[in-house]
């Protein structure tokens, strides 16, 4: 019940399993963090040391980089220890999840399908969502001035497979445009370039642009790109989700109070955000300093961060669409994401705050009945 392609499958399942968010800068390595900010008198939860949680050094990962900075984490959990991991890659962290290194993480979309089908959807859930947006198609002005010009051109984006791949590829499909998805050659050529190195090849002037998500895209405005489209005119009410917080199921079913706290933590810290954007800005760049050991600029820092949208609902009906998406361009048979959610936790945290309830899409855990 894995993610299949329809040829060359075991060469294209190797490089599905590289289904991550792109901004998130890629590597095999994870840098684990401890923090000792636990206030006296305060109590493990269920008289568990520390739950390890982690993230990308992003800005589609500020949730949990303020939520670090700020203390939320430390404070929701009491004196149960709160380490950090910091990763460069998805399957990095799907592989941390799997075994056991790693209990609870925010991660995106892609990787999470893949995670989730390719163990027969018994490794991980998906338990609340984090952000959305912040991804768009960059271009250089002197050579593209429409859509319509971008026929022809060669255009970045982070991985083969990835989520910015796959929503690039079914724009050109939209478009009516022959693309082989796997090669990335026909009327686009689609270059798969790191993030790290985008910038430097759209310098260079060995891309035309780039589908991109944050701060990748506003790296290369600042260096002349013009943004043609925002990938938040695609989709209905311009909300799509990027990244998603998931937990394995084995940790979720021993320590179902330690994950509600780290939940509780990621809504305030969201309601924070949006109570303080200037000083949640500045402590997600903060951190982005320690982790990646380089700060933003605020050329880049402030667009960037203005065209994220963090958000507790985790999107369930877009992470449908964006797998149908990979469907419909040829990367993947349709994966049965049945059970990949389970909002229970999240719910009860947000009820607990006065606020709605999400929903899961009908893609929900099945409760056992009373």
């Amino acid at each position: 019940m894995g993610l299949l392609t329809r040829r060359t499958a075991p060469a294209l399942l190797a490089a599905l399993l590289l289904l991550a968010p792109a901004g998130c800068g890629y590597g095999s390595q994870a840098k684990e963090k401890d923090t000792v900010r636990i206030a006296a008198g305060a109590q493990k939860i269920d008289g568990l040391d520390s739950v390890r949680i982690g993230y990308f050094a992003n800005l589609t990962h500020a949730t949990a980089l303020v939520a670090n900075r700020q203390g939320f984490f430390q404070k929701a959990l009491g004196a149960t220890r709160a380490r950090y991991a910091t990763f460069n890659a998805g399957p990095s962290a799907i592989e941390a999840l799997n075994s056991g290194s790693l209990d609870i993480a925010w991660i995106g979309p892609s990787p999470a399908i893949n995670g989730f089908t390719k163990s027969g959807g018994t490794n991980l859930r998906i338990i609340g969502g984090a952000a959305s947006g912040g991804v768009k198609l960059v271009v250089n002005p002197k050579k593209i001035t429409s859509l319509d010009d971008v026929r022809g051109k060669k255009i970045a984006t982070p991985q083969l497979g990835n989520t910015q791949d796959v929503a690039f590829l079914n724009w050109i499909a939209e478009q009516g445009w022959q693309v082989d998805a796997q090669r990335g050659t026909g009327e686009v050529t689609v270059v798969r370039s790191d993030n790290k190195v985008t910038p430097d090849a759209y310098k260079s002037g060995s891309i035309d642009g780039a589908w991109v998500p944050e701060p990748t895209a506003a790296k290369l405005v600042a260096q002349g790109g013009k943004v043609l489209l925002d990938e938040k005119r695609l989709w209905p009410g311009g909300t799509f989700v990027i990244t998603n917080i998931v937990v394995s199921q084995r940790f979720l079913a021993r320590h179902p109070r330690v994950v509600r706290a780290v939940l509780k933590a990621s809504v305030d810290t969201n309601r924070w955000i949006h109570q303080h954007p200037g000083p949640a800005k500045r402590a997600a760049n903060r951190q982005l300093a320690a982790d990646a050991g380089k700060a933003l600029p605020r050329q880049v820092l402030d667009p960037a961060w203005q065209s994220i949208d963090f958000t507790d609902d985790p999107l369930a009906a877009t992470l449908r669409t964006e797998a149908a998406h990979a469907v419909r361009v040829g990367l993947l048979q349709r994966p049965d994401l049945s059970g990949i959610y389970d909002l229970t936790l999240l719910n009860q945290v947000l009820k607990a705050a006065g606020q709605r309830p999400v929903d899961d899409a009908n893609l929900g855990v099945r409760q056992p009945p009373r």
